[in-house]
């Protein structure tokens, strides 16, 4: 019995010369192999700005026609808003109609011209504060649950020293709050408008990212988070965390950092903003200010706006002249356009 060999068992031969030397082969062959791959693979790795969350096409802050979220959320409250707009016009309307009086509306004319001061490129940033505070009311108002992380809860890294109450998660904000709050961080920091669009981008995409929802429990540290990260990315200046620490002095530098650094790693580093999505969210939230009444104000154009225009566009048609000579285009001009060397264009004979 003591002689039984297990059925499991098997004899190896024994490791010629050969063998060994073809193992050592193999064996640089696969390291070889190693490093190959490990070079291709590097080489391969694409830039942060070219990475992109799975689903993007669903990713309003990514993808320029899929829907923004906070659109969504107030689709309903805009399409009634439209409407009870519309009935309004309509009935002022029959009310003309029927009387005598008439009622002055601001109409463009040859003489005047009617602008809003507030263009995708250069919005106006009382107004666009007042929408992107009115699109975070609506994420917090038409919330389908509470789902909420650690570093954005105020009750756990308050903003100051003052007590939180202890109902400070049931209490939704109403939107001058939230307007106040915006209002204040840009005003001290004196961000720019594009800036609080590219807030909103950042605040969706963390919510599309990440299962979380905006509430009444972490809301400002989730706009203060966007706010930090995206006057950073806009801002030609350098702005530095110690700074929003004197605005908010209960704050500290330790906390700012943190935040920052989670609020990054969330969004996988993907910061870019595409232009396309940047002018959909202008757009849309022009449309919920026009449902909630919260319109850009005409004014008559003014000579010092139209000399600003003029003069944009004279910019325009330098650069457009320089490419087309750079491209070896002739640039045709009519006889009044011509300059004279001399200084003073004279008069054109008409010879009969």
């Amino acid at each position: 019995m003591g002689t039984a060999h297990s059925c499991c068992s098997h004899t190896t031969p024994p490791a010629t010369r050969k063998t060994r030397l073809h193992g050592t082969i193999n064996a640089n062959n696969v390291e070889e192999h190693n490093a190959a791959d490990h070079e291709v693979s590097v080489s391969n790795l694409p830039h942060i700005s070219e990475r992109e969350a799975d689903g993007g096409d669903m990713d309003p802050s990514v993808h320029p026609s899929a829907q923004t979220l906070f659109m969504e959320r107030s689709q309903q409250f805009v399409e009634n808003g439209i409407t009870r707009k519309k009935s309004h016009q309509q009935i002022s309307e029959l009310k003309k109609s029927t009387s005598d009086l008439r009622v002055l509306k601001k109409s463009s004319s040859c003489s005047t011209i009617y602008l809003d001061d507030s263009t995708v490129t250069q919005p106006n940033l009382k107004n666009t504060v007042k929408c992107v505070a009115l699109a975070i009311y609506y994420h917090i108002k038409n919330r389908t649950s509470d789902r909420s992380l650690e570093i954005f809860d105020e009750k756990l890294h308050p903003l100051t020293k003052d007590p939180v109450c202890d109902n400070y998660d049931k209490q939704n904000p109403e939107h001058r709050q939230i307007y106040k709050f915006v209002r204040t961080m840009f005003n001290a920091a004196q961000l720019t408008a594009e800036c609080a669009i590219i807030t909103l981008i950042y605040l969706e995409r963390l919510l599309t990212y990440v299962e979380l929802d905006v509430s009444a429990a972490n809301w400002k540290r989730i706009v203060l988070g966007a706010i930090l990260l995206a006057s950073k990315v806009m801002d030609d200046q350098a702005i530095w965390n110690i700074d929003y620490c004197q605005i908010l002095k209960d704050l500290t530098i330790e906390d700012m950092n943190e935040l920052e650094r989670q609020f990054l790693e969330m969004l996988q580093f993907n910061i870019n903003v595409p232009s396309s999505v940047y002018a959909k969210y202008y757009f849309d939230l022009r449309t919920l200010a026009e449902a909630n009444d919260l319109s850009f104000p005409s004014e008559p154009l003014s000579k010092e706006r139209a000399q600003k225009l003029e003069a944009m566009s004279l910019v325009m048609q330098d650069k457009i002249t320089q490419e087309m000579l750079t491209n070896g285009l002739k640039k045709w001009s009519s006889l009044d356009n011509m300059n004279n060397p001399g200084g003073h264009r004279k008069s054109v004979a008409i010879l009969s």
